[in-house]
């Protein structure tokens, strides 16, 4: 990713605020800065936020190595991130993306806290994957400018945003936002109501829960099914592939919230996908998953 300063007048202003710095946190704040923006990350973590500095720093220093960022670009990105750990530089901020722990009740208390701190321009977005917006849109006291902004991993490379209106968000604030990631390099999809998995995870999902009834029926090798959807689909790599990049504690969770959600027998979560998580084998970051990474593969 290169860095470009956004060209949208509308957006010249806006300082964005980025609450919790763990991977995607990091890299989403990384994103915003590269594109101009001035960016707050915010984490409880003293050690949390030492180490998304290092990480970025590394980061850029990779980009300038391989020529992809130039040394004045990267070191400006970096100046543009301040490092906050606590809420309270929320009242600087004109849009807040929340990359906090998946759990209900710790957002929950983020929003309402935001809520408080907050401007009353201020957007407050979550990106979260699997809970939708409206959960959690009421402790803000600003329902009509929360929404889903939904990035992916990893969040400096992958294009798409997933933006998820519910019903009491306004036709600006979906606008805004959809604006912002358009700025940020991105290409946005919106979704006019709240779905469980939204787009991509249910389309993820449906190909997944078949990759793994043929390997545990025996018709094919994992190897030999993730072949086929590289060979034959296009895809870039292969439904165990991807869940060992992605985490297979993230895809249990992820249709553990889904099943919960429809009560539809077909999202029951995989028992081999639990069986690994209870193993320890989480995929590329442990080292193991459905496949043998190594230490070296950890991150």
């Amino acid at each position: 990713m290169s860095s470009a300063a956004h060209t949208d007048p509308g957006l010249r202003t806006i300082r964005v605020m980025v609450v919790g710095a763990g991977t995607m946190g990091r890299q989403i704040a990384m994103t915003a800065a590269l594109t101009g923006f001035p960016t707050i990350l915010q984490d409880i973590s003293a050690e949390g936020l030492t180490a998304a500095k290092q990480d970025l720093a590394r980061w850029a220093k990779g980009r300038v190595g391989k020529q992809k960022l130039t040394e004045e670009d990267a070191s400006a990105a970096l100046g543009r991130i301040e490092y906050a750990g606590d809420l309270s530089a929320a009242a600087r901020a004109d849009v807040v993306i929340e990359a906090a722990t998946e759990r209900l009740d710790i957002k929950r208390d983020i929003f309402a806290e935001l809520g408080r701190m907050c401007p009353p321009h201020t957007i407050l977005v979550t990106n979260s994957s699997t809970l939708g917006s409206s959960k959690i849109a009421g402790e803000s006291g600003r329902p009509d400018k929360v929404c889903n902004m939904h990035f992916f991993n990893p969040a400096l490379v992958m294009k798409c945003v997933e933006v998820v209106r519910h019903d009491a968000t306004s036709q600006q604030t979906v606008e805004t936002v959809m604006a912002l990631a358009r700025a940020f390099g991105k290409e946005p999809v919106l979704i006019n109501r709240e779905v469980p998995g939204f787009i991509a995870n249910r389309l993820m999902g449906a190909i997944q829960r078949e990759a793994l009834a043929l390997a545990e029926a025996g018709v094919a090798t994992r190897e030999d099914i993730d072949s086929t959807a590289r060979t034959a689909l296009r895809h870039p790599m292969g439904p165990f592939e991807l869940m060992d990049m992605v985490g297979l504690d993230v895809i249990h969770f992820i249709a553990e919230c889904t099943y919960a959600e429809t009560g539809d027998p077909a999202d029951r979560p995989s028992s081999t996908v639990a069986a690994l998580v209870e193993q320890g084998r989480l995929g590329r970051k442990s080292g193991a998953g459905f496949y043998e990474y190594g230490p070296a593969s950890a991150e």
